[in-house]
């Protein structure tokens, strides 16, 4: 199946919560508790999705026009990459990834951040960005990974 990246569209914000919600319930649940979880759901309500793209470049990555996964850039912060359980390990994320990296360039950014799940670690690890210290809010831990992005010249 074919999968498209786009601009995400504020008729999408259902989808892209539900994408959401999906993976870390079924993905992200592995490595934090339920209280840590649903703390986290409760952020990507479809109304909060729909503020965030108002706010962020968001992308959306579909196959057959179904939303599978997202991830936006917040100046020099990727964020929010999620795909859902489904489709993950099809290559949707590494596609995602490649519209923010192609998108930071045109704005001339030197380096993207990632705070980075626990879940999601080797997967930013496998495409260059480096763990440069770890966060945490209460017992939720981040890993805070950086790609330098070259100069392509």
């Amino acid at each position: 199946m074919e999968c498209a990246i786009r601009p995400a569209l504020r008729d999408d914000a259902a989808h892209i919560s539900a994408v959401i919600v999906r993976a870390l319930r079924e993905t992200n649940a592995k490595d934090y508790t339920n209280e840590i979880i649903e703390r986290i759901v409760r952020s990507f309500s479809p109304e909060a999705v729909r503020q965030l793209i108002g706010q962020r470049t968001v992308f959306v990555a579909t196959i057959c026009g179904r939303v599978v996964g997202t991830a936006s850039l917040d100046g020099n912060f990727v964020r929010t990459v999620f795909v859902a359980p489904d489709v993950q390990a099809r290559g949707i994320g590494k596609l995602l990834m490649a519209e923010i990296e192609r998108t930071a360039r045109a704005r001339n950014v030197a380096s993207l951040i990632v705070p980075s799940s626990v879940t999601a670690e080797t997967f930013y690890a496998r495409l260059g960005f480096k763990a440069v210290h770890d966060s945490y809010h209460g017992d939720e831990r981040t890993i805070i990974m950086e790609r330098l992005l070259e100069d392509p010249t």
